[in-house]
């Protein structure tokens, strides 16, 4: 893998999610990816920040063009240091919320992108990459 440009971002508060938004945004517009395919990735990234503010306190966003196996790919890491996840597999289904809200983020996020991994301890944070590729 060779990563061709990358950007760090700092997302504590819930309007810097739209800054997550228009900077996968650019690098999905520079890896060319389709336009249904960029607004699938800026979608996931979106509600990653969100859950990553909401339920993490917040945290760092890594944004990449690489290219890897033969192809050019955006990937997108999310990692906060928050109370963690304590079932996965429960959260990852749809209509499992602990806001209240439909409970279709992280599954939804899973689903709109080609590359999905998601870890997480309790008491020490998680961490999500996901990635779209032309």
């Amino acid at each position: 893998m060779r990563t061709l440009r990358s950007e760090r971002l700092t997302v504590k508060a819930g309007d810097e999610v739209v800054g997550v938004r228009q900077c996968v945004r650019d690098f999905a517009i520079d890896a060319r990816l389709s336009l249904v395919d960029q607004t699938k990735l800026v979608t996931a990234a979106s509600e990653l920040a969100r859950n990553m503010v909401v339920y993490g306190g917040g945290g760092q966003v890594l944004v990449e063009h690489v290219e890897a196996e033969g192809r050019s790919e955006v990937r997108v890491t999310f990692e906060d240091h928050g109370p963690g996840i304590g079932d996965l597999a429960m959260a990852l289904r749809d209509g499992f919320t602990t806001g209240g809200g439909l409970g279709l983020g992280l599954g939804g996020a899973k689903r709109l992108v080609q590359h999905f991994d998601i870890r997480s301890a309790l008491g020490q944070g998680t961490m999500v990459v996901i990635a779209r590729w032309k």
